[in-house]
């Protein structure tokens, strides 16, 4: 597998309140990472970093020289009165070709037998019927296929994902899950998916990371899964977990079979 995105020793700090403390961690191709942890845990702020959206307080991030992120994210806002249809938003989110001068019309006046792999995606995520429609008049399992979509289009080898399922029910998140895990096959894509719906994410995940504010239980989901100390503060990993009322313990947290123990002060994000 090849490294695709490497942190080390991120700590954060927003005023005198720190929300990253000491965190590390690697992505490779091939690879599905989920990242879990309460609210205020810090996981926005570790995306906005790796996303290179904010430079960290202290430690650094390194990428790989061709890095291309896609990136889902868990919603978005658009103005309900401005005239955007679904193939537009898709396009909007098109990588730039140079002297494509009529790439708009190319690539939505497409036929039915062309193959070109964002037509795929359109497909395999059934939203080519809904590329004329207002963006604003999809149902929120629609516009997670279509963010989705947005994020794959920019033929990414990287894929980060926030949130993927919200508003999506039961049977569409295991097929949205079984997809993901098809294009980290095909693609030989990494993954970094942020998550509280362990249940689904842990039968296809690598690896599971725990966040709050620290890395407080990481490893396999077997392994993790396992361990006393996250059965208490998680439940069991076959029932459906809210992660966000529970209140996490470090000191039990941190008994698990992480590697990074440095506490923080604060549950603000």
């Amino acid at each position: 597998m090849s490294l695709l995105i490497k942190a080390e020793h991120i700590s954060h700090q927003f005023a005198q309140t720190e929300v990253l403390n000491n965190v590390s961690l690697e992505i490779h191709s091939g690879e599905i990472v989920t990242l879990i942890g309460p609210n205020g845990a810090g996981k926005s702020t570790l995306l906005k970093i790796l996303l290179n959206l904010l430079q960290p307080t202290a430690g650094k991030v390194t990428r790989r020289s061709d890095l291309n992120i896609g990136f889902m994210p868990q919603k978005i806002q658009i103005d309900p009165t401005f005239p955007m249809t679904v193939g537009n938003f898709l396009n909007l989110g098109r990588p730039k070709r140079n002297n494509d001068t009529n790439g708009w019309k190319r690539f939505f006046n497409f036929s039915a037998h062309d193959t070109t792999e964002i037509q795929e995606v359109i497909d395999e995520l059934n939203i080519r019927h809904l590329l004329n429609q207002p963006i604003q008049k999809v149902s929120g399992g629609q516009m997670q296929r279509i963010l989705l979509a947005r994020a794959l289009i920019r033929e990414p080898n990287l894929l980060v994902l926030d949130e993927p399922v919200q508003g999506v029910d039961l049977q569409g998140q295991t097929e949205l899950y079984h997809y993901i895990n098809e294009l980290r096959k095909r693609r030989n894509l990494g993954i970094l998916m942020v998550s509280h719906d362990l249940h689904i994410v842990m039968r296809n995940t690598d690896q599971v990371l725990c966040l709050n504010q620290h890395l407080c239980c990481s490893g396999t989901p077997q392994t993790v899964s396992q361990t006393p100390e996250f059965i208490a503060i998680f439940g069991q990993a076959g029932n459906e977990l809210a992660l966000y009322e529970h209140h996490h313990d470090h000191d039990q947290c941190d008994m698990a079979h992480g590697h990074h123990h440095a506490h923080s002060t604060s549950d603000k994000e």
